[in-house]
């Protein structure tokens, strides 16, 4: 909800819902003259904090609550960062919950694509299009996102397991095809005969039973 591109962001998100989330309490919005803002962003989606009601934000907290930011989104687009960016701790954050990260390139000779630049030079997905973001985050959710050449397309939701979970053959065929050495998720529903949904879950079980490294790119391996 900060002034310059996040305003912009949410503006042009609200038809759909989007998320703003406080760094201080709900009952201190910052930046002020964002609180007509705000409302639409709470009345069309939602605003929310892990702070006390009145809590005034203090310049440590802004980064703290980048976590939350990355970690409820499935990635994170960085279009504009100096070398000592705050959208770099963000970007790291995102790295580090197993999100993608995406970054949009700029002039070496331009300061304020410095740290755009060295998260390219890291790994993160080069942008120059948002069908690159899309094309990126398909195989997370097993379906289309908006702009991918699907007219009836309706709001994305992570897949849903199908009732009683994937059986022990479609468990077996998964677990042969997962190793030390990243695999796509998309190559996991093609090479198993799986569903996304059903691959989702194999994967939740082992990441919860710390037997799975989610890495960049949507990249999964065996730890």
């Amino acid at each position: 909800l900060a002034r310059g591109i996040d305003t912009a962001a949410h503006e042009a998100a609200l038809a759909g819902g989007t998320i703003g989330v406080f760094a201080g309490g709900l009952s201190r919005p910052y930046p002020a003259e964002n609180v007509p803002l705000i409302e639409a962003v709470a009345e069309k989606g939602a605003v929310v904090s892990e702070m006390p009601l009145g809590w005034e934000a203090r310049a440590r907290d802004f980064p703290r609550r980048n976590r939350l930011v990355s970690g409820m989104a499935l990635g994170t687009l960085v279009v504009e960062a100096a070398e000592r960016s705050g959208s770099l701790i963000t970007a790291r954050l995102a790295n580090e919950q197993g999100r993608e990260v995406f970054a949009i390139p700029g002039s070496p000779l331009d300061p304020r694509a410095g740290g755009t630049n060295r998260l390219l030079k890291a790994g993160a997905t080069l942008v120059t299009e948002p069908q690159d973001v899309i094309d990126a985050l398909k195989p997370l959710l097993g379906g289309p996102l908006p702009g991918g050449g699907d007219e009836t397309f309706e709001a994305p939701r992570p897949p849903r397991a199908p009732e009683g979970g994937p059986d022990e053959g479609v468990r077996a065929r998964i677990l042969e095809l997962l190793s030390p050495v990243p695999t796509a998720l998309d190559d996991l529903v093609r090479l198993s005969g799986a569903t996304a949904a059903e691959v989702q879950v194999v994967l939740l079980e082992l990441e919860l039973a710390g037997r799975l490294e989610r890495q960049r790119g949507g990249l999964v391996a065996l730890m």
